[in-house]
């Protein structure tokens, strides 16, 4: 053969092979087979690519041949990589499914029975700064509660009271720890609050029922308290106010920090310029010291401890209703809590948490010549694992334990009763995302009481289902059990618990500045402590009761509508019927008003340096039982409650604030119930004196001063 012509083919030849083209098409979808339209499909290593269109098909050329990798993108689905040999011409690959991808800020929130109040989240109802600026809360963190769905406002007590359960039914946690004996001690209808400074706190998770696995111990709710982590700078605080005063100073760098405060009140000097309903013989007055210390431990860790002490008082005159007589009641209190917790994240997505923390309550009481002191201890010890298996599911696994110790003493008399129990609880607790639109929650808690050999399993579930930009539903039902009071399960230890069922069904809508919350529930109650006598002197307590809390509760907040303002109103029908104490038919409990409605508006006054809050909480009365009308119980009710509340905050200078605050403006005098002689008068009368308030305002002045090198910080910017 020719040889030019041998040549001529050879050339041929390998100018085809070298220029030889491959073409590549498929499809891509998501994981219901919808089009994926502007997916990036590139061939790794290489230029060589193209965009789905509309309908999620793609095509391209490439001269890289034999075996490649196919690299699939699209923002918001996981990257995909498909191993695959290209030969010339044609190459169709079947259709690529991407799988979306799940994150905090896309996926739905579970919401039922649970707000939260942070700087962090999708489903955040307040901030740490709207808790200390409500005018009613007077910087009280269950005050500023009692503005949210789902609570009652009991004026003269001051504690947590949700959906148709009393006080005793909310459990409070500190960085997931228990804490005994949250509230001050008080004498009857002088309002207690919470024992600390909301300061101390970067977030706040309240649930009004249905409420994680990981707590226990409480029917009604769980308020989870998260302190801060590092302190952002070093500064000193000094506060000046019309019932005390104190001071605390915070040292600071990038790896560790520490907070000391002492704090003092006494009320004395105000009620000696402002009329008392209460005749106090010394008024409320206390003291207490505080440290909070943070550090980083290696690359992902954090340990924080916590200590407090404080110690009160207060003497009164309490009148008994038809005599002219009075008994002087004499309390004092010491308090004491501790902890310390650590955690930190591990290799293969795994997250520890460790905490131990202690409280102890001690109370002296003089009451006329009677003289009881009263001590209550709890020790609790809890670890937790979080496994993030995908970002589909995860998974959280703990354990806790529980030293209970509570005495009672009976000076003049040498009584002395007590109880010694130890608790044990295993939990666990799993999320499902199917997708970024829906979630699925179940968990178990199993409990162990020593004391009463008795132990129980709590089986709980809920889902979230996100609705497009229209919001999101959600359902949750569980189980609960409560030990009962420790006063009553002094003179019973054989009491058992109480139980409680859960069913939510809840609404959430957040945008632009607004946010909308409506949740129906049903709570049923099955062994609640029902006791003959009364409470002073409650004889043959026996695990008898039961009862239901059942309503609906809305909320909505607007912080876009009107310039400079913010404001949220809340209302929230309970019908509780409940047989418990000494009620051996079910009633409406005193603590429970059917209609709650609360208003709070605040308003930035930018020329003036002012923040001008007004709060107004409204319910249809407390029942309550008159003898004097049938032999019925709750057979009355007050008339409603009422109180309107306002306040003001001015910043001369950055680092000055003064804040001056008055409760019930108007002067309503609100009762709260009646107090009656056990016999009755000459005429068959029961006569009675009513609860009310202790004044018919309350009136706060003070004045907030931070010293740092930063000149514009303050008391606000460390929340």
């Amino acid at each position: 053969m020719n040889p030019r012509l041998l040549l001529f083919i050879f050339f041929t030849l390998m100018q085809t092979q070298a220029f030889a083209q491959a073409t590549v098409i498929g499809k891509v979808l998501d994981e219901k087979g919808l089009a994926l339209p502007g997916a990036n499909i590139q061939l790794k290593g290489s230029y060589d690519g193209a965009s789905s269109a509309q309908d999620g098909t793609y095509q391209f050329e490439t001269a890289n041949l034999g075996d490649q990798v196919l690299i699939f993108k699209f923002l918001g689905f996981k990257s995909q990589e498909i191993a695959l040999t290209l030969k010339p011409n044609f190459n169709e690959i079947q259709s690529i499914y991407l799988i979306e991808e799940i994150t905090e800020m896309n996926a739905v929130t579970i919401s039922a029975g649970t707000m939260e109040a942070s700087d962090q989240g999708k489903s955040v109802v307040l901030k740490p700064l709207d808790i200390v600026t409500t005018p009613s809360a007077m910087g009280d963190i269950m005050g500023a509660f009692q503005t949210l769905p789902g609570t009652s406002t009991v004026g003269n007590d001051g504690r947590l009271f949700v959906r148709g359960g009393d006080a005793s039914e909310v459990g409070i946690y500190i960085d997931g720890m228990r804490v005994g004996n949250a509230y001050g001690t008080t004498a009857g209808n002088v309002p207690t609050r919470t024992r600390f400074n909301p300061n101390l706190f970067k977030g706040t998770f309240f649930s009004t029922g249905g409420y994680s696995a990981e707590y226990g111990q409480a029917l009604s709710s769980a308020l989870a308290l998260n302190t801060k982590d590092l302190s952002v700078r070093s500064q000193g605080d000094l506060s000046i106010m019309s019932i005390g005063g104190g001071y605390s100073h915070t040292l600071a760098n990038e790896k560790q920090s520490i907070t000391a405060s002492a704090n003092y009140f006494n009320l004395g000097p105000y009620q000696g310029l402002i009329k008392q309903e209460v005749d106090f013989e010394a008024a409320p007055n206390g003291w207490d010291l505080e440290v909070a210390a943070q550090k980083k431990t290696g690359d992902n860790g954090l340990l924080k401890v916590m200590a407090r002490t404080e110690s009160g008082g207060m003497k009164l005159w309490q009148p008994l209703p038809g005599t002219d007589r009075r008994v002087l009641v004499d309390l004092k209190n010491d308090y004491s809590y501790a902890q310390a917790n650590w955690r930190t994240i591990l290799k293969k997505d795994w997250m520890i948490f460790t905490g131990i923390s202690y409280s102890r309550n001690f109370d002296k009481i003089t009451y006329d010549s009677i003289k009881v002191e009263r001590e209550n201890k709890l020790m609790h010890l809890k670890g937790t694992a979080i496994k993030d298996f995908s970002d589909r599911l995860s998974a959280k696994f703990g354990i806790e334990h529980f030293i209970h110790l509570f005495s009672e003493k009976l000076i003049n008399e040498g009584w002395e009763r007590d109880f010694d129990d130890r608790e044990t609880y295993l939990f666990t607790e799993w999320d499902f995302y199917l997708n970024k639109d829906l979630v699925f929650r179940g968990g178990l808690r199993g409990g162990l009481s020593s004391l009463t050999e008795e132990s129980w399993l709590d089986p709980r579930v809920s889902v979230g289902y996100q609705l497009n930009d229209k919001g999101q539903l959600s359902f949750a039902a569980g189980s609960f059990h409560q030990l009962p009071v420790e006063n009553f399960r002094v003179l019973n230890t054989n009491l058992q618990n109480s139980e409680s069922n859960h069913l939510i069904l809840n609404y959430l809508f957040t945008k632009d500045g607004f946010t909308l919350r409506a949740e129906t529930f049903y709570k049923s109650y099955d062994n609640l402590v029902t006791f003959e006598g009364t409470m002073d002197d409650p004889q043959t307590l026996q695990n008898n009761g039961s009862g239901h809390a059942k309503g609906m509760d809305f909320f909505f907040r607007d912080q876009k509508t009107f310039k400079e303002t913010d404001y949220w109103v809340t209302y929230s029908f309970v019908d509780s019927k409940r047989s418990f104490n000494q009620y051996q038919t079910e009633v409406q409990p005193s603590f429970a008003p059917k209609h709650n409605l609360s208003v709070v508006v605040k308003h930035f006054v930018p020329s003036l340096k002012s923040l001008i809050g007004a709060s107004f909480a409204f319910n249809d009365g407390y029942t309550y039982t008159n003898p004097n009308v049938d032999n019925s119980d709750m057979n009355a009710k007050t008339k409603s409650y009422q109180n309107l509340s306002l306040s003001w905050s001015y910043l001369p200078k950055p680092n000055v604030i003064i804040h001056l605050a008055c409760t019930n403006v108007l002067g309503r005098d609100n009762v709260f119930g009646y107090t009656y002689s056990p016999k009755a008068n000459t005429e068959g009368i029961f006569e009675a004196i009513p609860q009310g308030q202790i004044a018919p305002r309350f009136l706060f002045i003070g004045v907030f001063l931070t010293f740092s090198k930063d000149k514009t910080a303050n008391n606000l910017n460390n929340l």
